[in-house]
C-alpha cells in the first residue's frame, strides 16, 4: 500500500457540487478508472479518499489536494491519465504525486476574489473603504465556534490583504488561515466588509489558488 496525492481544480458550474457529493463523484471517477485501492478494514470496507481541506460551496479551487492509497503496481502518470478520461466537467487532474507534507501542516490558503459592481465609482468606492477597513485592525463578525457564536476581530486573522480597482471591478488577493485550529471562510471576511462599506457587488467569485504551510511554503 502506498500514499498518492492527487491535485484537482474545480471549476464552471461544478462549484456548486457540495463536499459531500465531492466524495461520491470521486469514489465513482476511480473506481471507473480501475485504480486498485487500498480499501479501510473491518464490517463495512471503503476505498480510502480523503478530501485534506474541503473547499466551501460556490468557492472555485485550483488546486485542491485528495489523498488516495493504492495497491498494486501504477505509476502516478498512469493514474492521472486514468483519472481525467473519467472526470465530470469542471474537474480537472493536473497532477498526482508522491506526498511531501502532512496535512496536518495545512495553516493558510490564497484566495484571488473578483468582485463587479454596478458601475466604476462603486468599485472605487468599495476598494477605498475596504482597504481602509482592514488597515483600522478592527473589522467585527459573528463567527461560529464550537461554543456557538461569537464576535471576532477579522484583521487578526488576515495573513495580507490586497486590493485594487479594474473598472467595475474589485480584485482582492488575500491569505487566510486554512487550518484545523483556525479557520477563515472567505465568505465571512466579504459579507463583512459589505456591512462596512454599505455596499455589495452584483456578482463575486472566490478562487482558492493554493495552500501553504506555516512557513510559507506551498503545501505538496
Amino acid at each position: 500500500m502506498k500514499p498518492v496525492r492527487i491535485l484537482l481544480k474545480k471549476t464552471g458550474l461544478a462549484i456548486y457540487i457540495s463536499h459531500l457529493d465531492m466524495n461520491r463523484c470521486l469514489s465513482r471517477a476511480v473506481i471507473r478508472a480501475k485504480i486498485p485501492l487500498w480499501y479501510t478494514e473491518g464490517f463495512n470496507p471503503k476505498p480510502y479518499l480523503n478530501f485534506l481541506c474541503p473547499l466551501a460551496l460556490g468557492q472555485e479551487g485550483l488546486a485542491e489536494p485528495l489523498d488516495l492509497r493504492i495497491e498494486g503496481e501504477i505509476s502516478n502518470d498512469e493514474i492521472k491519465e486514468s483519472l481525467s478520461n473519467v472526470m465530470p466537467q469542471g474537474i480537472e487532474v493536473t497532477e498526482v504525486y508522491d506526498p511531501v507534507m502532512k496535512s496536518a501542516e495545512i495553516a493558510c490558503a490564497l484566495y484571488n476574489i473578483t468582485l463587479e459592481f454596478e458601475n466604476e465609482k462603486e468599485a472605487g468606492v468599495f476598494c477605498e473603504q475596504a482597504k481602509a477597513a482592514i488597515e483600522s485592525g478592527e473589522l467585527t463578525a459573528e463567527k461560529r465556534s464550537k461554543k456557538g457564536m461569537k464576535t471576532v476581530n477579522l484583521c487578526e486573522m488576515i495573513n495580507s490583504f490586497e486590493i485594487e480597482q479594474q473598472s467595475e471591478k474589485a480584485g482582492i488577493k488575500t491569505v487566510l488561515p486554512t487550518g484545523s485550529t483556525l479557520n477563515l471562510n472567505p465568505d465571512l471576511l466579504l459579507d463583512a466588509l459589505y456591512e462596512k462599506t454599505g455596499l455589495s457587488p452584483e456578482s463575486r467569485l472566490v478562487s482558492r489558488a493554493c495552500l501553504y504551510n506555516e512557513s510559507g511554503e506551498i503545501f505538496r
